[in-house]
């Protein structure tokens, strides 16, 4: 989907993403270093709480990603970097298009800034599916499913120092996969499980991390 910075709207999207992955907790990835093992295969959710493309509301929508590669994510180390897209059915023809073209930076600002980093993965399909999100409001445990392909889920990291109620957290990480700003709150998934889009995989126990997002535009890719 070509667009140019004069067919790009004013946008703005706000919300919750999460991952879960085969790395050890921590995922190095949120510090810049390579991945566990050397490479890495997660489920990438993204729930959008308010948003907007032009005159286009995305409130509501969700979208999922899976993504494997090699390599550090963060450098130009990175190879075999594969990418699988899932969008919200509930999305009109419109307002998938306007989801897409945010995320895959072709809107600019922040998206756009994380691909010139990441450079060019293959892109091994786009599919509208019914897309289950769930994140407690106390961050406590976070939850997305597309029935019969993609299950992931993790519980808020805790431990024996952990004060009752409070979350571990990373400030200003510097490998956020949703950019600059919000705390990483660190989790341990519970369920990561696909089988979509030439993906296969099922993890436990391993990383999990959710990061609100704030992204606005439009901007140069």
């Amino acid at each position: 989907m070509a667009t140019t910075s004069s067919t790009i709207p004013e946008w703005q999207v706000a919300g919750d993403w999460f991952d879960v992955c085969r790395c050890d907790i921590p995922c190095p990835c949120e510090f810049a270093q390579t991945p566990t093992d050397g490479w890495c295969q997660g489920v990438l959710a993204y729930h959008i709480r308010e948003g907007r493309y032009g005159d286009v509301r995305l409130d509501g929508l969700n979208m999922i990603a899976l993504g494997s590669f090699k390599g550090n994510l963060w450098t130009d180390e990175t190879t075999e970097l594969k990418l699988g897209f899932f969008v919200d059915e509930r999305a009109d023809e419109q307002q998938r298009s306007a989801l897409l073209t945010i995320l895959s930076g072709q809107a600019g600002g922040i998206p756009a800034r994380l691909g010139a980093i990441w450079g060019h993965p293959e892109v091994l399909g786009v599919e509208p599916v019914p897309i289950r999100f769930e994140v407690a409001d106390d961050l406590s445990s976070w939850r997305a499913e597309i029935p019969g392909k993609v299950v992931a889920s993790a519980d808020a990291l805790s431990g024996p120092t952990t004060p009752a109620g409070q979350r571990v957290q990373t400030l200003n990480p510097p490998g956020s996969e949703v950019g600059p700003g919000g705390a990483a709150t660190w989790g341990k998934a519970t369920a990561d499980q696909v089988d979509a889009l030439g993906f296969k995989w099922e993890w436990g126990g391993k990383s999990s991390k959710h990061i609100p997002f704030d992204w606005s535009g439009p901007g140069e890719p």
